[in-house]
């Protein structure tokens, strides 16, 4: 298509609105009209990336293939996509303040005074465009983080009011998506936050092309009027997105208003054949349609928050689809099971995942659910340090190593049998240090694992400091815990089952992380379809 186009998306009145989900239906939908189509997020807080925030403060971390620790919405990009994300599409303005004084430090502004404007945002600009510099991309969406008016935003507005006159009007489109709250006592919609937002963004020199307005309630034609006349765009861009029973619905609730057709008149990108959903609707009729159901426990210390498990729960989503199978996650605090509890708690379940996390902070009652599912032969899989959760309880209670631990939470127990990799042991700083990304792994023909890929090669991602210690691998093995996935390069154990279990599986990556629509993770697919049949095995029992 040559020259790139941009399509940027901003939120005003509250956060939370669904910038994210928004920006990945759009892709989505022009991606199915034969578009090739990227998105990005630029982040306005100072921190490099989330690898060192609290899941409590920004829900999970999310991990593209070449290694970075990104934001959560990137896991929606992916998911819709079904294409790869990379550092590139992740940036924050502590990465852009870091660049530049970097290069202030190097000398490269020749003694100039640094100003956020023009260098902070010239930086900003630089990023906006780097991934459409190689005619990769068709159309590249970027998503700002944060709300229209906040002081941290103000440099990315600036740098994105900018950057029409950079690349051309006709190739820059600007949708803001906008809260218009129902007043239950007065019975009626009100705009005015809208136009407020919409002042705001004035203000900043920025005048929106697109309204994409969050509501409860429909937007009659009077009320789209309204918005149309006050905020300055034309009545056929003002878009409702009402609120839908699931993520998935968004695609298709954006098509019938005609988004995508929208932002392909304002770029001037020929509207040619309607966009190709069939698979995305088939996915959608398996999952509102399923034919049975299972209940699984989601085992970890931050379930108060359900977007520290973002990937998992999506995961879980396709994975049910595939199955035909609505899956019920059970939020159950590791810190809330013990050894009396154990039961009351767990019994009740078709399958146990035990989550990944750091710290010892509810590790005790990790290490008790793996043994719990080990001993009743429940479907149990372990993510990170899930896995390694799985493998200290099997060291202690079959081994016999009663003071087996990892490193990580007891330095000073004679059996870690999680340990630190060498080329850890010297490391000071946290921030993108661990290893991460992409690694290939290598299965052994017979195990479930194998079976569920159907493949011997794989790669998946990785975040962890801590391994599996080899020291103890031929005892584990003879006792029945086998590993079957290793890393041809370092030799490192990937992947642990149990011989004599219906459905045991510890795995040091994050398969969840590579969960799409259009692919859900064969080891997610296996586990759902293994908790069914525990779950009809017992019902005929």
């Amino acid at each position: 298509m040559g020259q790139a186009k941009y399509v940027f998306v901003t939120g005003g009145v509250t956060s939370s609105l669904g910038k994210g989900i928004i920006s990945a239906s759009l892709g989505k939908l022009l991606q199915a009209r034969g578009l090739k189509v990227t998105i990005q997020k630029f982040d306005p807080y100072i921190n490099i990336d989330p690898g060192t925030l609290n899941p409590y403060e920004h829900g999970e971390c999310y991990v593209t293939e070449d290694g970075a620790e990104t934001d959560l919405d990137l896991g929606h990009y992916e998911r819709f996509l079904n294409i790869p994300t990379s550092q590139a599409n992740n940036v924050t303005t502590g990465r852009i303040y870091n660049n530049v004084i970097t290069q202030e430090r190097n000398g490269d502004y020749l003694g100039k005074t640094v100003q956020v404007i023009p260098h902070i945002t010239d930086e900003i600009k630089r990023n906006f465009f780097a991934l459409g510099e190689n005619g990769d991309y068709d159309v590249i969406i970027t998503e700002l983080g944060g709300s229209v008016g906040d002081i941290e935003s103000l440099p990315f507005v600036e740098a994105m009011r900018q950057a029409r006159w950079d690349v051309g009007p006709e190739n820059i489109v600007t949708i803001h998506l906008t809260l218009v709250p129902y007043l239950k006592a007065a019975g009626e919609l009100k705009t005015k936050p809208t136009q407020h937002s919409v002042k705001k963004l004035l203000e900043s020199g920025v005048q929106p092309d697109i309204l994409v307005c969050r509501s409860e309630h429909p937007l009659g034609a009077d009320i789209r009027k309204k918005l149309a006349l006050f905020c300055n765009v034309p009545f056929n861009s003002v878009i409702q997105a009402l609120d839908a029973e699931t993520i998935y619905d968004v695609p298709l609730l954006m098509r019938k208003e005609k988004l995508d057709e929208r932002v392909m008149e304002r770029l001037k990108i020929p509207l040619k054949d309607e966009p190709t959903l069939d698979r995305w609707k088939e996915f959608l009729g398996r999952l509102k349609n399923p034919t049975k159901d299972v209940t699984i426990g989601l085992v970890g210390k931050y379930v108060e928050l359900h977007d520290a498990y973002k990937s998992i729960a999506e995961a879980f989503i396709h994975a049910g689809a595939q199955n035909e199978c609505k899956v019920n996650i059970q939020w159950i605090s590791s810190e809330s099971i013990d050894e009396e509890n154990v039961d009351s708690k767990l019994h009740t379940l078709d399958g146990i995942l035990v989550a990944p996390g750091f710290g010892e902070r509810g590790l005790e009652g990790k290490i008790t659910a793996a043994r719990y599912a080990r001993e009743n032969n429940i479907p149990f899989f372990g993510i990170c340090l899930g896995m390694q959760c799985a493998v200290i309880e099997f060291s202690r209670n079959v081994l016999g190593l009663t003071d087996a631990s990892s490193a990580e939470l007891d330095p000073d127990s004679k059996h870690k049998v999680i340990d630190l990799m060498e080329d850890q042991k010297n490391i000071k700083q946290m921030g993108g240090t661990m290893r991460l990304g992409s690694y290939p792994c290598d299965l052994k023909r017979g195990s479930k694992a194998y079976e569920a890929y159907g493949k011997q090669k794989i790669t998946e991602r990785h975040r962890h400091r801590y391994e599996f210690n080899d020291k103890y691998l031929k005892d584990m093995e003879s006792k029945g815990m086998k590993a079957i996935g290793i890393n041809p390069d370092s030799k490192l154990v990937e992947i642990v089952e149990l011989k004599s279990h219906p459905w045991f599986i510890g795995v040091q990556f994050h398969p969840e992380l590579r969960s799409t629509v259009a692919n859900p993770h064969p080891l997610f697919v296996g586990f759902v379809k293994a908790a069914i049949e525990f779950n009809r095995d017992r019902d005929n029992n």
